[in-house]
């Protein structure tokens, strides 16, 4: 028997809860999160059924299409993995945009000054290796001040995204500009380009690379285990002998390295110059990648795959069907919410009061 000053409806976190009971929540928060996007479509006199069927052939019933559905899939992936260790420490790592910036910085000079110096092998590898010790240095300063003064990692990694854009907007239309009063960077050579693989470019196989390093560097190496504590109490970690600063600071510059990869990546494999959205929202994007795949590497691929398919369908449906690009990103973002909502019932459940009896759902 409950006191009537028991709420009706009250929150309980979840001891556990039966995996196929997690599965069914899931999908089930997909299908609502299309049902709901009916709702815009039948306000612009759009066929939902229609729609629908456009965003899944615009992205993957011809193999143009799906190639690139793949390369957009690819800095997803990546940035996705370089972030996870990060979160996984409770680090807010919100400056993959730029870190992944940097790395295309650093990449664009050597492919700017050197492609016809250095042979194409050689120069990409140095590309890469440029790109992800900017992309290390960057991500570095504010885990410096972190591990040293204890600033909001939040809101440190996120201004340093703005200072990276406004370094490659100054370049842009000064030391780096082609044409004069063109604010544009010229175009790579074939030499400074990534090779394409089963018409792709190779950033995927790198990309798969990575989901493989992180499990194992998560789950098998004593850096993975180190963060995991850090991640469950710094106290712990502290009293276990761990110097959380250095541990804070070297998981970081691993993190800001692959986004530096990601950097690289874009510009070598996809834009084939420099400018300043390079990072084209990717940094953030990848953020709900990391959460909706519970930091699971192999998960990553999958929401990787599900948001690429999503925006390249959606580009498909706003030619084909003449529909705002206004009303497929909202039919994104219906999609996104209600699939990290369903975290929320995973993680939770709700009890309601009813006469005086508990009801759990």
């Amino acid at each position: 028997m409950r006191d009537s000053s028991t709420p009706l409806f009250r929150l309980a976190k979840r001891a556990e809860i039966d995996k196929k009971k997690v599965y069914l929540i899931r999908v089930a928060s997909i299908l609502f999160a299309l049902l709901l996007g009916f709702i815009p479509m039948l306000l612009t006199g759009t066929n939902p059924i229609e729609a629908y069927k456009v965003i899944i052939s615009g992205s993957l019933s011809r193999p143009v299409y799906f190639r690139q559905t793949i390369r957009t899939a690819i800095p997803l992936l990546c940035c996705a993995i370089a972030i996870a260790p990060c979160f996984k420490m409770k680090f807010w790592n919100i400056g993959a945009e730029g870190q992944i910036t940097m790395g295309a910085v650093a990449s664009t000079y050597f492919a700017l000054f050197y492609a016809d110096k250095i042979p194409h092998v050689p120069l990409l590898l140095i590309m890469f290796a440029s790109g992800a010790l900017f992309g290390a240095i960057w991500a570095l300063i504010p885990a410096f001040f972190k591990a040293k003064w204890n600033t909001n990692e939040t809101l440190f990694t996120l201004m340093m995204n703005y200072i990276a854009i406004g370094i490659v907007a100054y370049i842009q239309g000064g030391p780096w500009e082609g044409r004069k009063g063109s604010q544009l960077i010229p175009m790579f050579s074939d030499n400074a380009r990534l090779p394409m693989v089963l018409g792709v470019n190779c950033g995927w196989i790198i990309a798969l690379v990575l989901v493989v390093f992180l499990f194992i560097y998560m789950n098998k190496t004593k850096q993975g285990y180190e963060i995991a504590v850090i991640g469950d109490s710094v106290n712990t970690a502290r009293y276990a002998g761990m110097n959380v600063g250095w541990i804070i600071m070297r998981t970081m510059m691993i993190s800001g390295a692959i986004s530096g990869i990601v950097g690289t990546i874009t510009v070598a494999g996809a834009n084939f110059t420099l400018y300043s959205g390079v990072a084209n929202g990717v940094g953030f994007t990848s953020i709900t990648v990391a959460w909706l795949s519970q930091l699971n590497s192999f998960a990553m691929v999958l929401i990787s795959m599900i948001l690429a398919i999503l925006e390249k369908g959606a580009n498909t449906l706003q030619t084909r069907m003449q529909v705002p690009a206004s009303i497929a990103d909202i039919i994104t973002g219906i999609l996104l919410f209600a699939m990290l909502s369903s975290e929320f019932f995973i993680n939770y459940k709700v009890i309601i009061r009813r006469n005086r009896e508990e009801v759990t759902k």
